[in-house]
Order: structure tokens, then sequence, then C-alpha cells
């Protein structure tokens, strides 16, 4: 029998909160430290296309549903445990002429038509010894080389397996292997492959996609101030990525604090592609009270543009909305200006805005350099108590113009709220 992805999400949802309880016989802390909650997320986007003689907009509503439970651990020397999450997409509108927003699956057999309801479910299996842990299965890693994307109504996922020790006060080492994705916008569980989009000018060999990631590294705290970071990943067959990050907080006075993060990724081909990269970043952020300002630069050199799997996000300092201003030979500038205003008394009410602008991008032979620039700006606001206790609201605005893309005006509209279940 076929289940629609909603039926799936509770089905799932039944058989999760039977396995944890089921186990808890086994142990006291399995169920004792075992914890779930769903987050409802409402999502509005409109990306209204500026340019180009193709689809005018894309604009869609949906309703999401994010489940996660996550048990303790057996007693022994070694603890055993899982986890599982749940993740359901409902249409609340959308139409052939405005899908695409990414926050809604389309339909296999009318690619511009968004599906009704789309989901997906996982379960994790996860080991303790002392103070390192393994976890199988579904996996939502944030790492310098591999990172998850939540920029939409559901995050994505990956499958694999992922070793974290932190037997060593202030280091954490990472190992793991991944063989699949499941996009923001998919229920399916699909090989991996290199996002390309903009000015990358990657190209492939024989094969554009992969069911071997490998990542490996650490992050060392030298003192309380000082952080570094190593890390390793490689898509098998296509790149190989090394990533070093410095980062260094200086308190300065009362309220007062100046941030430097400095970045460095070296990224060449494994065989199966033209990768060749180096990518640097350095950003430094002044706080005083509630402001936070903020100036970054990020150079692009090689002969392509910044590699990392689609579908996730990556650790570029100018990731923003939607560039991360990593094309070929790009160079880019980043200002930025926070405040929080519970330094006015009101908690819970922040704002976020900043513009960042890129040129010098390769366009090819007998073109002139390519130019490009993003203005974001974020308001958000949780509510502290009462009966909506927790309840987010959060817009965000970016704007784009381009002389090799697409010029957009985008914004999103977004409603959160979780609910512990226990």
């Amino acid at each position: 029998m076929h289940l629609k992805p909603l039926s799936r999400f509770f089905v799932f949802s039944s058989v999760a909160v039977t396995a944890l309880g089921a186990s808890a016989t086994a142990s006291a802390a399995f169920f004792d430290d075992s914890k779930a909650a769903v987050e409802l997320r409402n999502f509005y986007m409109n990306r209204d296309f500026r340019t180009g003689t193709g689809q005018a907009k894309a604009e869609e509503w949906a309703q999401g549903f994010i489940l996660k439970m996550e048990s303790g651990y057996t007693e022994g020397p070694v603890g055993f445990g899982i986890d599982a999450l749940g993740l359901l997409g409902v249409k609340l509108d959308s139409s052939p002429d405005r899908s695409g927003t990414g926050i809604l699956q389309r339909d296999r057999e009318a690619p511009n038509r968004a599906q009704d309801d789309y989901g997906s479910a996982g379960l994790t299996a996860k080991a303790k010894l002392s103070n390192s842990t393994l976890h199988v299965g579904t996996l939502q890693p944030v790492l310098p080389v591999i990172m998850r994307n939540d920029s939409r109504l559901l995050p994505n996922t990956y499958r694999g397996a992922w070793l974290q020790s932190k037997e060593v006060e202030g280091l954490t080492l990472d190992l793991g292997k991944l063989d699949r994705v499941n996009y923001r916008d998919s229920s399916d569980n699909e090989e991996m492959t290199v996002f390309n989009g903009g000015r990358r000018n990657i190209t492939f060999g024989n094969r554009t996609t992969s069911d071997e990631f490998l990542f490996a590294g650490g992050r060392y705290q030298f003192t309380p101030e000082l952080t570094g970071s190593y890390y390793y990943g490689g898509l098998d067959g296509i790149y190989d990525q090394h990533n070093i990050n410095l980062v260094h907080v200086l308190p300065i006075g009362d309220k007062q604090s100046f941030k430097t993060d400095l970045r460095y990724v070296r990224s060449t081909d494994d065989g199966g592609s033209n990768v060749d990269n180096n990518a640097f970043g350095a950003i430094f952020t002044y706080r005083l009270g509630g402001h936070g300002f903020t100036g970054g630069y990020q150079k692009m050199s090689g002969d392509t543009g910044f590699a990392y799997i689609n579908g996730g996000d990556n650790a570029l300092i100018n990731l923003l909305q939607i560039n991360d201003f990593g094309n070929q030979d790009e160079k880019s500038w980043q200002v930025r200006y926070d405040y929080d205003f519970a330094a006015m008394g009101i908690p819970g009410l922040s704002l976020m805005t900043r513009y960042v602008t890129g040129d010098n991008v390769d366009r090819g032979a007998g073109l002139s350099e390519g130019k490009e620039w993003e203005r974001d700006t974020d308001i958000a606001y949780v509510i502290q108590s009462g009966p909506l206790k927790n309840l987010g609201m959060k817009v965000r605005n970016a704007t784009v113009r381009s002389n090799f893309g697409a010029d957009l005006d985008e914004t999103r509209l977004i409603l959160s709220y979780t609910l512990a279940l226990w």
C-alpha cells in the first residue's frame, strides 16, 4: 500500500514514539534523558525576477512540520540510543506560473506544478563511549566542509556515519562518510554533486555525481578568546577540499568586543572535474551594547569558483540570503549592521542589514568583468512570555543586481513555533 507524505508523517511519528517507549524498559536513562519536539513553520516566499523573458515571479506559501525525537543512552560502558526526524511540507498556495521557490516539491510528471504535500523520515542509531559519539543514519552536520541548509520550509539532510570525539578538553574531532543527500524540497535520497550556479565554470568528466563524501578534522579552543580549526572534505572522484579557520574575540571594555574571523579554503579536483579554487575571507565585528558593526573581504582565485555540495550551505563569509559571491576570480566586500533591541528594553526583537558588492568575475573570453551586489534586511521578533511564548516572526528581504545573472527582489515571511512533546 502506498501512503502519501501526510500519512507517512503520522505513521512514522507513531512508530518512532512506540520504538522509543519500548526501548525505555531496558534503561531508565534511555527514557529519562529523552526529549521530543515539533516545530511548526509557516513560510511565505515571493521572488520577483526583474529581468528576462521567462517566468516573471515565484510565489508560494506552505506549512511545515519538523518532528525531532532524541533518546538518552542505555547504561553500560557503551551506551546505545536512537534519534528520529520527521519532515512534512503542506502546500497552502501555489500555481504553475509561480512555482519554484524551493519551499515545495515539484511534481515529477508536471515540473511546473508543486505537489500538495511532501515529506521524509529518518532514524539515526547512536552509540556513546566516554566522550565520543557515533551516529549512523540521517544526519544534519554543521561543519566547515559540509553544512545542512535550513533556509526554506524544511532543512536538507544527509545519510551516512559521523564519529565525534571530545576526549581532550577544548578539542573536538570529527570523522565521517556520507553517501546520500535529501534536498530541502525533496523526499528522496540522492547521490551528491557540486553546486555550479553563477559563474563557477566547473566542468565534469564522465560523471557528475558521487556516493561518497568523506570528512575529517577538528576544532581546538587554544584560549577562551582564540579558536582554530582544520577540516578536510572530499567528494570522491570530483573534488578535495581543505578548510582552515581562526577566530579571535577580544573583550575591550564594558559590553564591548572585537571579533576577527579568518578563513582559507583550498579546493582541487579529484580526477573527475576541473575544480581549482583558493577562497580567502576575513570578517571583523565590533560590538558595543546592542550594536554590531561588521566589515569583511572575500577573494576567489584559481581556474574555477568555489566548490561545495549542492543542496547544502558553505563556510564562505559572504554567503547571504541568495548569493555567496563564490564565482571564479570574484572579489567581494561586506558591510553589516546588527541591533538587539533588548538594549532598549525590548527583548526578542532584532534587526540585521548588510550589503555585499562583488566584481572581477571571469565571464569568459571577450567579455567584461562580472559585477553584482546584494542587500539583505532581516527583522525578527520572538514573543518572550504569555500563551504565545517562543512564537517567532521574521521578515527577510533581499535585492540582487548583476550583469551576468538574474536581477531579483525577494521577500520571505516566516512564522515558527516549537512545541515540546516531552
